[in-house]
């Protein structure tokens, strides 16, 4: 459906040739903002894609909304998927985490996390007066698009690259009229970019090599969903969401028309995710984007906070790992924050950075963005440091040995936190066991993905092991983000969207430790998160498993700390206390890149 109509161009695109001409010297090349935003056209079509995923017997169709520039020439495409612009339905979480059937655990609900978004968010207002068209499209099963929900499954993957096919011709669109509607106002070159979910769906179209996507902008997206909801063979929830499991989340966001055609489909998510064993299996592997890293085409301007608890690090680590592997063009933003749009934390700077980009990638000037460093790196608020590559190329890989002692034992204790099992590591605790390594001399970084390797042995009803990374000392840490009264204006607008957007800074605390990084084992999956093998009660085992992505600076007098539980109350499944384990520090190692 036509929304507005098309009027005069105000200006020309530029071209690498006419910036040079254009602008003034000491102008850095790019687009400028010389496009009335106000006289944008407007307009929503419903892109037919190649899956049936209600089994309707149509193929799905994809709500497509758009605003472009009322320009004469064809223009290159920001293009933002979501299953969140019709918000979010409020569905009950799993009340099994406790698997002693205790009572009382509050039920969450995904929407706590939801994003409604009609055109809002500052893409629009930004990139349009630069010469962009912006598209918003709804996921397969969300809003005005039909077909299913399956949280992250090859559906929702195509659904999306139908999209990106249209606005190269290879597809078809219809407009509420039944009305063939062509994208030839596009170049076909198309950016993608988007927040979690809206990040995720980058990935997964990347992963299918589709021509005519150029680059896509992951910021604190998901690269596998298994590591989402599990790890290593165990049942994990991300954090703050206790109990919640892909199946909560394709209900949350089934938004569509007639949901309820949806309800087999549903169903058969809550049967194939396995709460039990937590085994890989053919139904995550489906949702298993690094398993295609070698078909991305794409480049890849890949964005994640360091505190990120909800999508955790370890998501940007591996895709990060497997694009590297490929030597895949490429730049990374590690900040302090969690589970953020870096818009909210180094606005000015991500602005020009994201158009030096995307003007780059789609309009093939050159903003010299590639001559930059690959890597800018946050290592303490409002701290950030350029590298070449990452991991920093000035660390190395070490391994140290948790201590020389023979075996020691801790019984689990799933009523206490990580954080008041990882306080006052100089007392005896008899929930948990603490090695810490000889004060740190000078500033120490770890840059990359830690690896643990544990001897040791497990009798009782937990089958988790989880080791805590932890910097001791006193610094003033990452503490939160806070909104402001004050807003930054950063494009043109109109009633309802005037593109402007609160400021907001960070809130820091002076604190004696912090948690670092984390990581889950099931012991059951030893061998391979696709396999459950049981234990023998007492008899020792070699455990080894990875942490979460990370980058951190240790001060001068600092201690590395390496803290063993078996549950982890805000992201484990809490079986009945009383698990003792053993473990041997002299046979136990961490695996680390430190410089």
């Amino acid at each position: 459906m036509r929304l507005a109509a098309s009027i005069a161009v105000i200006a020309v695109l530029l071209t690498p040739s006419a910036a040079a001409s254009a602008q003034p010297a000491a102008t850095p090349p790019g687009t400028q903002p010389t496009y009335d935003y106000t006289q944008a056209i407007r307009e929503q079509v419903w892109v037919q894609t190649g899956v049936d995923s209600d089994f309707d017997g149509q193929p799905d169709r994809v709500a497509v909304r758009i605003i472009r520039p009322a320009a004469s020439k064809k223009v290159p495409v920001i293009f933002q998927a979501s299953p969140y612009y019709a918000g979010l339905n409020d569905v009950p979480n799993h009340d099994d985490i406790d698997r002693s059937g205790a009572a009382g655990l509050a039920k969450g609900s995904a929407a706590d996390r939801a994003e409604s978004i009609t055109f809002a968010g500052y893409l629009d207002n930004y990139f349009v007066p630069r010469g962009y068209a912006v598209v918003f499209a709804d996921s397969l099963g969300a809003g005005g698009s039909t077909g299913c929900p399956t949280s992250g499954g090859r559906n929702e993957t195509l659904g999306m690259k139908a999209v990106v096919d249209w606005l190269n011709g290879r597809a078809k669109a219809f407009d509420a009229g039944g009305n063939r509607v062509r994208a030839d106002w596009s170049t076909g070159r198309t950016g993608m970019i988007g927040v979690s979910y809206n990040g995720t769906l980058p990935n997964a179209v990347a992963s299918t090599g589709v021509e005519g996507l150029e680059t896509i902008v992951p910021i604190a997206g998901i690269s596998s969903w298994y590591d989402y909801y599990r790890a290593n063979g165990g049942v994990v929830a991300p954090g703050g969401f206790q109990g919640e499991d892909l199946d909560v989340l394709a209900r949350a966001v089934l938004t569509r028309a007639n949901p309820e055609v949806c309800a087999g489909v549903m169903d058969a998510i809550e049967r194939a995710q396995d709460r039990e064993t937590g085994d890989y299996s053919a139904f995550w592997a489906e949702r298993d984007y690094t398993r295609d890293v070698n078909k991305v085409r794409a480049s890849v301007f890949l964005v994640h906070g360091l505190h990120d608890e909800n999508v955790r690090t370890l998501q940007a680590g591996q895709w990060w790992d497997g694009l590297a592997a490929r030597h895949v063009p490429r730049k990374i933003w590690l900040h302090q924050a969690a589970h953020t749009d870096p818009f909210n934390i180094r606005r000015d700077v991500w602005l020009s950075t994201l158009n030096k980009w995307f003007d780059y990638w789609l309009y093939r000037i050159d903003t010299g963005i590639m001559r930059e460093p690959m890597a800018d790196v946050e290592v303490a608020p409002n701290q950030w440091r350029t590298a070449s590559t990452w991991p920093v190329p000035s660390t190395r890989p070490v391994s140290l040995r948790l201590g020389p002692g023979t075996r020691e034992t801790f019984v689990d204790n799933p009523a206490r936190t990580a954080e008041e099992l990882t306080a006052t590591p100089e007392t005896t605790d008899p929930n948990r066991l603490v090695y810490q390594f000889r004060p740190l001399t000078r500033e120490t970084r770890i840059s990359g993905t830690p690896e643990i390797t544990v001897r040791a042995d497990v009798n009782g009803a937990s089958p988790y092991l989880t080791a805590l990374l932890v910097d001791y000392g006193p610094a003033e840490r990452f503490a939160g983000v806070r909104t402001l009264t004050e807003q930054d204006c950063v494009g043109p607008g109109i009633e309802g969207d005037p593109g402007c957007f609160n400021r907001r800074e960070y809130m820091t605390a002076t604190t004696p430790y912090e948690i670092v990084t984390r990581g889950w084992l099931d012991v059951r999956n030893r061998t391979s998160p696709s396999r459950t093998t049981p234990v023998v009660p007492g008899r020792p085992y070699t455990f080894t498993w990875t942490l979460q992505s990370t980058d951190h600076v240790f001060a001068p007098g600092h201690r590395i700390g390496v803290v063993i539980v078996s549950t982890e109350r805000d992201h484990t499944l809490r079986y009945p206390a009383g698990t003792v384990v053993g473990i041997q520090p002299a046979l136990s190692t961490l695996k680390v890149r430190l410089g």
